[in-house]
């Protein structure tokens, strides 16, 4: 906890990730540190090899860092066997990626009730809260619609509403809107920023929109495998 009294939903301490390819070693990061605090909305900027992905795997709990601590909602990852890890993953992070990877054969409050019923909620109540979700999205009346009966941006919003079910600490994104037109791109980012304030969540988002990332909270980039805060 710091700047303000504020919760960390996610520190990164000096995190390291390097891969072997036969006899040569790939330094992807190399010492990056981060604070994200709740509430707070962290664009990542950065080309195309420069270790994106990699960062969003290691905060997200789905690869392990080769130096350095990450800490997740007050959690210490290090030491965590895959089982705490994956428990962890499932209590406090939420995923948004380019594409919805909503489950075709669900409808799509369906598709946001299956991550609160796997976590243990009742139907009845998985239910109500996927309709606030949806609802609070502009989708309530597309709420017993299946994927392939939703647009692009529609598609989207109801994985975003998926991601944030459990009511994560946590939400990271991959270029959630990358593959929509630039004015649904903005209404869907518009509703994510929404969730985001009124809720308390804390979201990293990798995006090359500069207009979307302009209307962040923080802009940082990857350089030399450093997270670099950027103007």
């Amino acid at each position: 906890m710091n700047e303000a009294g504020r919760f960390a939903a996610l520190t990164l301490e000096a995190v390291e990730r390097r891969y072997g390819r036969g006899d040569i070693t790939v330094e992807v990061l190399n010492g990056a540190s981060l604070a994200l605090y709740a509430g707070q909305s962290v664009a990542l900027i950065a080309p195309s090899g420069a270790g994106k992905s990699t960062l969003l795997h290691l905060a997200g709990l789905l690869e392990r860092p080769s130096g350095g601590e990450v800490t997740v909602a007050g959690s210490p990852t290090s030491t965590m066997t895959d089982d705490q890890r994956t428990s962890l993953r499932r209590s406090q992070i939420g995923f948004v990626y380019q594409f919805h990877h909503l489950l075709p054969e669900f409808t799509a409050v369906e598709n946001v009730m299956t991550p609160q019923m796997i976590a243990g909620l009742n139907r009845k109540e998985a239910r109500r809260r996927a309709l606030e979700l949806l609802d609070y999205l502009g989708l309530a009346p597309r709420a017993s619609h299946r994927p392939s009966e939703l647009s692009g941006g529609e598609q989207q919003r109801v994985a975003i509403a998926r991601a944030v079910a459990n009511a994560p600490a946590l939400l990271l994104a991959d270029e959630p809107t990358g593959n929509l037109d630039p004015e649904t791109a903005d209404r869907v980012f518009t509703a994510l920023m929404a969730l985001v304030r009124a809720t308390g969540l804390s979201a990293l988002i990798a995006t090359h929109n500069p207009d979307i990332a302009a209307r962040m909270d923080r802009r940082l980039t990857l350089r030399n495998g450093l997270l670099v805060e950027m103007a």
